[in-house]
């Protein structure tokens, strides 16, 4: 029996050039901007050519693009390896390509027996996991993809996803004397956690299960959030507070990204430079950043359970 893996990310430009509608596809997201089409379409256009300059510069330091689609390509690779040769996975980005219409395509030609929809987001959002399953149904209904299809709706504490983030911070808690982790997640409106949204909770209890396999005491460390575009409220505490408060404390930090499964420009760029940058700044006496999972053994193998048992 042939099965389709259909692995979900934002997508990012392949280049400088793809910058601006990049941004424009993600604004006229109606999940992230909920007007009608018209105004929708037209403030998605202001956005992205006000933001595109500042956002190029963020890409230009890390080689000119994003590496989301080639360690999303390696995350597929290891997954056909595991999971054998009745299965086959294949990339379906929200944002940039491969878009989501190119994934439906590939996959009614490949004509498997049965289909699962993976999100490469632990934490199921509306804004993320929602919109690209959304796209994905509309786009397969169109395409007459009619398949037996199950979905793993999200994962927060799959052992897997645990276990590799365990043993990423343990490989890095030696660089530091006796560093605060900081849990940095990517942050969300505080209206959509108000309407409903899981995000927050799923975040919590992924950072629940790892502080209790590392047996963590209270002020040792902290969830904060990061990436806040716009004037609307948004989840707090942030990392910029935390940063202040380990300042303040004497502490150095450890920072986890712990919403994030590969690299990035959040965490390549914001962590990596700004961030640092700035507990510098403060007299944070030490500041460290654990990798993403990415390809973690743990990791792979938690996403192949995952997959099999839906």
């Amino acid at each position: 029996m042939k099965t389709a893996v259909v692995l979900f990310n934002y997508g990012g430009p392949d280049c400088l050039e793809s910058v601006k509608p990049f941004l424009f596809n993600l604004f006229f997201d109606r999940a992230i901007i909920d007007l009608p089409l018209i105004p929708r379409w037209l403030l998605a256009r202001k956005i992205s050519s006000k933001r595109a300059p500042i956002a190029r510069e963020i890409y230009d330091k890390i080689g000119g693009k994003s590496p989301l689609l080639e360690q999303t390509e390696a995350q597929a690779a290891a997954l056909n390896r595991l999971l054998g040769p009745d299965f086959k996975t294949f990339i379906a980005m929200r944002y940039w390509h491969p878009l989501t219409e190119a994934a439906v395509d590939q996959v009614k030609r490949w004509a498997p027996d049965r289909i699962v929809l993976l999100p490469l987001y632990p934490h199921y959002s509306s804004a993320s996991t929602g919109t690209s399953l959304n796209r994905w149904k509309k786009l397969a209904a169109k395409a007459g993809l009619s398949v037996s299809t199950a979905i793993v709706n999200s994962y927060p504490d799959d052992p897997g996803l645990i276990g590799a983030m365990v043993d990423l911070i343990r490989t890095h808690q030696p660089e530091l004397n006796n560093p605060r982790l900081l849990f940095s997640a990517h942050g969300l409106p505080q209206v959509l956690i108000d309407k409903g949204d899981p995000y927050q909770r799923h975040i919590e209890l992924t950072v629940k299960l790892v502080v209790d396999r590392l047996q963590l005491g209270a002020d040792d460390w902290r969830i904060c959030y990061q990436s806040r575009v716009g004037n609307q409220k948004w989840l707090e505490p942030s990392l910029d507070l935390e940063l202040q408060r380990a300042a303040d404390d004497h502490r150095g930090v450890l920072v986890v990204p712990v919403s994030f499964v590969s690299e990035h420009s959040e965490t390549l760029v914001e962590l990596d430079m700004e961030y640092r940058h700035m507990a510098e700044m403060l007299g944070v006496p030490g500041y460290g950043r654990v990798a993403a999972v990415q390809c973690h053994p743990q990791f792979l193998d938690g996403l192949v359970r995952l997959i099999k048992a839906a």
